[in-house]
């Protein structure tokens, strides 16, 4: 009584202590709510707003892959299961229980999975539908609707008419098989290592396969009558092969031979069982084919891996031993790529990500490199644009032990960031160690800057080696000339930094006036070009005007030029008239001319006496020759100076011609005379007058 009172005692402690921690609690809510009033309570209103009929999965979510996975159960219980139960009788009707429990919690899957589906969204050119309907609409039209209510629907009922020991009936199940090759899918794409998930999924159907046919031997055996012969399934009613697991594995291990075509199996001796094997051989040489391809495919890619990540050993190794490199030096580089191997190290980032967005890139770039850029002095306190530029640039570099990253006196294109390892500051016997850099040190920033007034010429100012296998990253001059162009603020603080630290190292010459003055004369070269450019602009805007009104007037000239050649085609035949007549008086003038000088030639050929008398004949004919020469002569020396003075006067302006035209119109008036080609008329007059007279002579 004692203890049952004692029992009692603490058990009404307890009972008191929680209801006084209840009653404690119930105060501070009604304490917050005494603070909280006039604030609407939350908490109940968004329990009741949770619609979960609107509910919308997107499936890009863990969720819906968590789910897929989840799903891959009870696809592959029903073609394992259902086959099983079908041909094995024995273990159908001894594990009845099980297999209904499993049946029916794989069809609450099925229509769980239905649900998710109707739920789960869509894109559309981009982005993702969410709305019930507009996915009710599109799920409900879709073939896939159409197969996943045939696999739900209500087969089972058929046990009524074929009896509970036929679970073919559920054989609607299967049709599931889409929902498992999407989960392995996501799967493969989400896993880290994609050849090992291909080679185990390809097993996993290999064993399905096998499954199967072992279950339809058992079948078949059952058909033909077990024992009747060596082929089939020995006689159940031996204590040895009537237990339901030696059944089982026996046809398993019967298929897997047949399948490998591993090991001696039994000659067939009956029609259905040649059938059976020939389908057999068929379907072994579809799996080996596949067996074999899917490995080289695994093997190819991870040799594409490993040339993609690390350089190609096997191409050195023949360039070496094509030029007789020493033995020494191929040891050195079989060392160094034995170091990359074994330490995975990756030289080729950029190759590797190459086919991701520029974004990615970025993100990948700053999630791995920003801390170890954000090290160094002078891109602290930069902004963090520049530095995710800078990441971009980074390459990675191995050192092996005792290797030189520069030595004293060398340009400097690039600066280093130690990622990994230690370095040493040697002297130039390469003994004397001044200093150890270890992770997170940098140099040769100042090298890259291009500092005006640098002492050292951006030329390494020390010999630094590596003491061990070194990992750095370098940056280049010219990927960080290319950056700080877009950046020019960026590129004067990093300047101004440079300064400092050289004015602290007393490297810096000071020539700050001298700066200036180039500063200035590089703004009055400016000023100078710019003045110049104006001018330029006004000269040419001049020019084009002055084009243009030329242009206006060459085109008013050819039009004048074009009637005054209409009015001269008027006045074409009485001109061709007069240049006959004149041609007609020439020709005559020069036959006797020609007469005159063969009769001189003939009294030559005579006697003495008749030449003195012939001699004055010949003179006076010289003389009419002369006369009759000098005038011709000054005629076509006249017509010559015309034509010249016309070709002279064509050249001319328009306007020049209209004037003369103008001034001769009104000299002809002043003298009374109108008529066109008087002076033509005056020039040939004296002409006749001289050969009327040569003619009486």
């Amino acid at each position: 009584m004692e203890k049952t009172g004692d029992v009692n005692v603490s058990g009404n402690k307890w009972l008191r202590l929680v209801r006084w921690h209840q009653g404690k609690k119930v105060n501070e809510e009604g304490e917050d709510g005494a603070k909280d009033e006039g604030k609407p309570n939350i908490a109940p209103d968004l329990k009741l707003k949770v619609n979960w009929r609107e509910l919308a999965v997107d499936p890009a979510e863990r969720f819906y892959y968590v789910w897929l996975q989840v799903m891959i159960f009870p696809i592959v219980y029903n073609w394992v299961i259902i086959i099983l139960r079908t041909c094995f009788i024995g273990i159908a009707t001894s594990y009845l229980p099980v297999w209904l429990t499993l049946d029916y919690l794989s069809d609450l899957m099925y229509i769980v999975d239905m649900v998710i589906t109707v739920h789960t969204g869509y894109l559309d050119q981009g982005i993702l539908v969410i709305d019930l309907n507009q996915l009710k609409k599109r799920y409900l039209h879709s073939k896939h609707f159409l197969r996943d209510l045939t696999s739900v629907l209500p087969t089972d009922f058929l046990y009524f008419l074929f009896g509970i020991q036929t679970p073919m009936v559920r054989i609607n199940r299967l049709l599931r098989m889409p929902r498992l090759n999407e989960a392995l899918d996501r799967m493969e794409t989400r896993t880290s290592y994609p050849n090992t998930f291909r080679i185990t999924k390809l097993m996993i159907y290999i064993f399905v396969l096998i499954h199967w046919n072992a279950c339809l031997y058992f079948a078949l055996s059952n058909y033909i009558g077990f024992g009747s012969d060596r082929w089939v399934y020995p006689n159940i009613t031996n204590a040895e092969f009537a237990s339901m697991r030696r059944q089982y594995f026996y046809c398993f291990w019967f298929s897997a031979q047949i399948f490998t075509t591993v090991g001696d199996t039994p000659l067939p001796k009956r029609e259905e069982e040649y059938l059976f094997m020939i389908a057999d051989l068929l379907i072994a040489v579809l799996v080996f084919a596949s067996i074999v391809g899917n490995v080289g495919n695994v093997i190819s890619s991870l040799r594409d891996r490993d040339n993609v990540f690390f350089p190609n050993h096997e191409l050195v190794k023949g360039y070496l031993r094509s030029h007789h490199i020493s033995k020494e030096l191929r040891q050195r580089i079989d060392n160094w790529y034995q170091h990359l191997h074994i330490n995975k190290k990756i030289m080729r980032e950029n190759e590797i990500l190459q086919q991701l967005p520029v974004h990615l890139r970025t993100e990948i770039a700053v999630s791995v490199h920003l801390s170890t850029l954000s090290k160094v002095t002078i891109f602290k306190s930069c902004e963090k644009s520049l530095l995710e530029e800078l990441v971009l640039k980074l390459t990675p570099q191995v050192f092996s032990p005792g290797e030189y990253v520069c030595r004293k006196g060398d340009v400097g294109h690039e600066m280093y960031i130690i990622k990994e390892g230690k370095l040493a500051v040697v002297a130039d016997d390469g003994v004397t160690e001044f200093a150890v850099l270890t992770e997170g040190n940098f140099f040769g920033e100042i090298s890259i800057l291009n500092i005006k007034g640098n002492k050292s010429g951006n030329r390494r100012t020390a010999n630094i080696r590596s003491i061990g296998y070194s990992d750095l990253f370098s940056l280049s001059k010219e990927d960080l000339t290319d950056v700080l162009s877009e950046f020019p603020a960026a590129k004067h603080h990093l300047e101004e930094k440079g300064r400092q630290i050289l004015t602290k190292m007393g490297m810096l010459e000071e020539s700050g006036e001298g700066e200036q003055q180039e500063e200035e004369k590089v703004e009055t070269k400016i000023k100078r070009l710019e003045s110049n450019l104006e001018v330029l602009q006004t000269k040419l805007a001049r020019l084009m005007m002055e084009l243009e009104s030329s242009s206006h007037k060459m085109q008013a000239r050819v039009e004048q030029l074009e009637r005054e050649v209409a009015v001269l085609e008027t006045q074409l035949p009485e001109d061709g008239e007069e240049a006959e007549i004149a041609e007609g008086r020439g020709a005559g003038v020069g036959e006797e001319v020609e007469w005159e000088r063969e009769e001189a030639e003939g009294e030559e050929e005579e006697g003495s006496d008749p030449k003195v008398k012939k001699q004055k004949q010949t003179e006076d004919s010289h003389d009419v020759t002369k006369e009759g020469d000098g005038d011709s002569t000054k005629s076509t020396k006249k017509d010559v100076e015309k034509l010249v003075e016309g070709d002279k006067s064509g050249l001319k302006d328009p306007d020049d011609k209209e004037k003369k035209k103008h001034d001769d119109g009104d000299k002809t008036k002043e003298k009374g005379d109108d008529r066109p080609g008087q002076g033509d008329g005056a020039e040939i007059r004296p002409e006749e007058e001289k050969e009327e007279k040569s003619g009486e002579r």
